[in-house]
């Protein structure tokens, strides 16, 4: 029998616009150009990635039940508005000196790779990807040391997407649970996870040429480069260490996201953006 898990907690899109007044510094956490680069190298990802989320959950929203219907119209508002905001985040990191032409192709060479695959399958790498997002979401939401010591108005922009990830963590796997309802246990199992191998070997490629390619446009390259990206992700603060339960127990048979129960630290952060709520109205549209 699956582990019990906890209802989906409700899926609130705020209408947040973060850090337009000024640019951050350069190296905008702790003064870290390694720091920086991770984050920068994430945030390029996800105005093209989103879309691609975005697409390929709405491609399965009719016919499935109501209540996941509406968690998927608030998943899409939300990917939307974090698309707008990371635009405007890249923006401000060219602004400082660094140039995303080579990790933006490095994205766009990826997602063409997905057009010839069947809905299904992008499905399947979204879910994944996902899965992926929430686990970083949640480190980041639940050890400060990710980003401390980094320009106030810049984490900020980190927290909030964190938090949104985690409340919307189940939507894609809960849509593939519908979409393959037809399949059988196995076969859903080897089919996600191989996605998720996929997913990963490519997430970690990529941002590892990313953080190199932003770390050599501040003259930090070679073995140099490499020990000190080797020990961001795993000895201090090692985000990739700290992510490697969550990544094993997407393989368990019966997973599902909620199984890990984010509630509290969704309680713990979601005030300080209660203002940028948007209304019911907007989010059913």
């Amino acid at each position: 029998m699956p582990p019990s898990r906890p209802e989906n907690p409700p899926i609130v899109p705020r209408n947040q616009r973060i850090g337009r007044d000024a640019a951050p510094p350069r190296w905008w956490l702790a003064n870290d150009p390694v720091a920086t680069a991770f984050y920068n190298a994430l945030s390029v990802t996800f105005p093209r990635g989103e879309a691609f989320f975005v697409d390929s959950v709405r491609a399965f929203r009719d016919g499935t039940p109501p209540k996941l219907q509406s968690e998927i119209n608030a998943f899409i508002k939300q990917e939307v508005i974090h698309s707008r905001e990371h635009v405007a985040f890249n923006n401000r990191a060219e602004a400082s000196g660094y140039k995303l032409m080579f990790l933006e192709a490095d994205v766009i060479r990826l997602l063409e790779q997905t057009h010839k695959l069947p809905p299904i399958a992008r499905l399947g790498l979204t879910m994944a990807m996902e899965h992926f997002t929430a686990m970083i979401a949640h480190e980041l939401l639940a050890n400060p040391r990710h980003l401390a010591g980094g320009e106030a108005t810049t984490a900020d922009l980190w927290l909030w997407h964190a938090l949104e990830e985690i409340e919307h963590k189940g939507v894609a796997y809960d849509t593939w649970l519908h979409a393959t309802r037809n399949w059988s246990r196995g076969k859903r199992w080897r089919v996600k996870s191989l996605l998720m191998l996929l997913i990963t070997v490519n997430f970690v490629r990529g941002r590892t040429r990313g953080m190199l390619d932003l770390l050599a446009q501040d003259g930090i390259a070679g073995p140099r480069a490499w020990g000190r990206l080797f020990w961001y992700a795993f000895g201090r603060p090692g985000m990739m260490r700290r992510i490697i339960p969550g990544w094993l127990a997407y393989f368990t048979p019966g997973f599902h996201p909620w199984q890990h129960d984010d509630r509290a630290l969704i309680a713990l952060n979601e005030s300080a953006y209660a203002a940028a709520v948007l209304p019911a109205e907007a989010v059913a549209a």
